[in-house]
């Protein structure tokens, strides 16, 4: 029996682990959490909101499933890292924001790092077992978004309602609105080069809109392997939480006989968003952690309907043109460099 701990347990990630949890008597939810909605009676422990790491400690779990979304899922990361248990992680922004920390955390604790973002598992399944050696470079793919093929003086005017119509894919508000941008894409970028350990030189992003191929990897002998599958959460979902089994999940195989694969380069004129989160990654430092913050408050803004969507890039691109980019030596530091970037944001919403 495999002991589950569930963060973010009413969102889409959430319910959706709720489902394969249930489909699988190997696994047993000993804790659930939320951000604001109530999860009494989902597990025998339950919380929502505060600091969730003296949960995590009473329910001593095997395996915590992080689907806490933005930068306030960092503490549970770390302590999962620390604690050795092993992590299946669809926080992305705590990997992206302190992955440096986080990595240091993973090697003093010694649990696994199980990437729950359906283009990371592809990845981790593709370089499984695989001298990083004969790794040549990694392709993530990107449906593209609601927005894709528009101009930059069409997206002018787009509406939230209409960011959060997204062609392949059923997520949350805000990772809906970071794919209209290509945010998400950026973010995802930033946090494979931590999982991973590859250069940003090796990382690719390209636009596939049916969302049926996942990632690729090259490797130096010319071959390439990817990893199909339908755009269904429940499958990296399981494979994180069962893993090293690979257990049976109610999504069907693909049909190979229906398939048209389609793939095109970004256009980072239109959806600058993924330019700057590679940018940020090369620079190191707070820059991703200010990246990370100032989309954050952004992308906040413009669901509330505060700012346009075009302003969401500017306001990310001042943010790291202006705040100081060190390196965080410790939890604090970089806590207090989310909190610089968030107000520094806040004040340039007034003037988008």
């Amino acid at each position: 029996m495999k002991r589950v701990a569930l963060l973010g347990a009413t969102g889409s990630i959430g319910r959706q682990a709720i489902e394969i949890v249930s489909g699988h008597p190997e696994l047993e939810l000993v804790a659930a959490a939320s951000g604001t909605q109530s999860v009494h009676g989902l597990a025998p422990l339950t919380q929502v909101g505060g600091d969730l790491t003296e949960l995590l400690e009473r329910a001593e779990p095997d395996v915590v499933l992080n689907a806490i979304v933005g930068f306030s899922g960092l503490p549970a990361t770390l302590w999962t890292l620390e604690a050795g248990v092993d992590l299946a992680l669809a926080n992305k922004e705590s990997l992206v924001a302190a992955g440096e920390l986080a990595l240091a955390a993973q090697e003093r604790g010694g649990g696994r790092l199980l990437p729950v973002d359906s283009e990371h598992s592809a990845s981790f399944q593709c370089l499984e077992g695989r001298d990083p050696e004969t790794v040549h470079s990694l392709v993530l793919t990107a449906s593209g978004g609601p927005f894709r093929g528009r101009s930059p003086e069409e997206l002018e005017e787009v509406t939230p309602e209409e960011a959060l119509v997204h062609p392949t894919w059923n997520m949350g508000p805000k990772i809906t609105v970071d794919s209209a941008t290509l945010a998400n894409k950026g973010l995802e970028l930033i946090e494979a080069h931590f999982l991973f350990g590859l250069a940003y030189d090796r990382l690719e992003v390209v636009v596939h809109p049916s969302s049926i191929v996942h990632a690729i990897v090259r490797f130096r002998d010319g071959g390439a392997l990817a990893h199909f599958g339908y755009p269904d959460m429940r499958v990296p979902i399981s494979y994180a939480l069962t893993y090293p089994d690979r257990a049976s999940t109610p999504v069907p195989p693909v049909d190979l006989t229906g398939l048209t694969l389609e793939f095109h380069a970004p256009d980072l004129e239109g959806f600058p968003l993924l330019a700057l989160a590679r940018e940020a990654g090369e620079r190191g430092g707070t820059a991703p952690c200010v990246f990370n913050a100032a989309n954050e408050v952004a992308v906040e803004a413009f669901l509330e309907g505060r700012i346009r969507f075009a302003d969401i890039p500017e306001i990310v691109a001042a943010a790291l043109e202006t705040l100081d980019l060190s390196p965080a030596r410790d939890v604090e530091e970089l806590t207090a460099a989310d909190a610089q970037t968030r107000s520094f944001a806040e004040g340039a919403l007034s003037r988008a």
